[in-house]
């Protein structure tokens, strides 16, 4: 007699109903820290208005406050890692997928994986110790002496600043970038490279007219991940940007971001005005980062469909 199989609704109905509430709990979880967030800036978001957004001015004993140079400073900062990251990543994952002896390529991935399980704090210590007298000693004389009659390169030789805190955030994010494009890369199917060797291409043409084109869509969200990465990160920029509340056009000059201001200050805010400025720095924070995940979303969303019309 034949075996009637056990009726799974019941089963799958847990099953689904159980992913749906772990799919949910993210948002709900966002949705909370957002409501958090608001509620425990609010006595800073009423005092200070829209003024704390364009004020530059952080003095606890007034107590006045403004957060614009944290935000300039995470944005430049940001901007100077990804100028960094993208050719650099771009040119591992391509040189992994398309260039690299076979024998090469496994030490080459996971050299990459073992950067992006680094610490960050060790990149800040090896930021401030080993490349900011580096940097200092043999790098920004040259470029002050030659281009410091342009603002972005004015400024002493110190070896902390913006710039230096943008590119310890681009090594940082070189794994993550160049592990996304990597992945991307393999997945182009065959056919479309060896279609452009048919016809004539040279290798340099099918990546650039063939590759890169397919995998766009991705790549963009690659780097937009790296940017979340960048815009949030804490102790590695707390270390070398130099943690100058101020704005200045040279890239040479210290600044501050969100995160470090908040690293630096958090356990000193005893004063409820100054302890509510600080969380509305992570609110701002916060915002900053879901509208760029975001935007990068709608675009990645938009790239893919214009490219499936095409």
């Amino acid at each position: 007699m034949q075996r009637v199989a056990p009726n799974n609704g019941l089963a799958d109905a847990l099953f689904k109903g159980l992913c749906r509430f772990f799919a949910l709990s993210v948002i709900v979880l966002m949705i909370a820290i957002f409501i958090v967030l608001v509620k425990e800036a609010y006595p800073s978001i009423r005092a200070f208005g829209w003024g704390f957004l364009t004020g530059s001015t952080w003095d606890p004993v007034a107590p006045e406050f403004g957060a614009l140079p944290a935000i300039y400073g995470t944005l430049i900062s940001s901007l100077i890692a990804l100028a960094i990251a993208l050719p650099v990543s771009l040119g591992i994952a391509v040189f992994i997928t398309e260039m690299s002896p076979s024998w090469l390529k496994a030490p080459i991935g996971a050299a990459i994986e073992l950067l992006a399980a680094i610490p960050s704090i060790i990149y800040g210590m090896w930021g401030l110790f080993v490349f900011a007298p580096l940097f200092a000693e043999h790098v920004q004389p040259f470029f002050i002496e030659r281009l410091g009659f342009i603002p972005l390169f004015a400024g002493a030789p110190l070896g902390i600043g913006m710039f230096p805190a943008g590119f310890i955030l681009a090594i940082m994010i070189i794994p993550f970038i160049s592990s996304v494009m990597r992945d991307l890369f393999q997945m182009v199917p065959p056919i479309l490279k060896e279609s452009g060797y048919g016809v004539g291409a040279t290798k340099w043409e099918v990546i650039w007219k063939v590759v890169v084109p397919y995998a766009g869509s991705g790549i963009f969200g690659a780097v937009i991940l790296g940017l979340g990465r960048a815009l949030g990160e804490t102790m590695a920029v707390t270390f070398i940007i130099g943690n100058s509340f101020r704005i200045s056009a040279s890239l040479f000059d210290p600044g501050t971001s969100i995160s470090a201001k908040l690293a630096n200050e958090f356990t000193e805010a005893v004063e409820d005005i100054y302890l509510s400025s600080l969380v509305e720095l992570g609110l701002i924070l916060f915002v900053i980062t879901f509208m760029a995940l975001a935007t990068a979303k709608l675009m990645t969303r938009r790239m893919a469909i214009k490219a499936g019309r095409s």
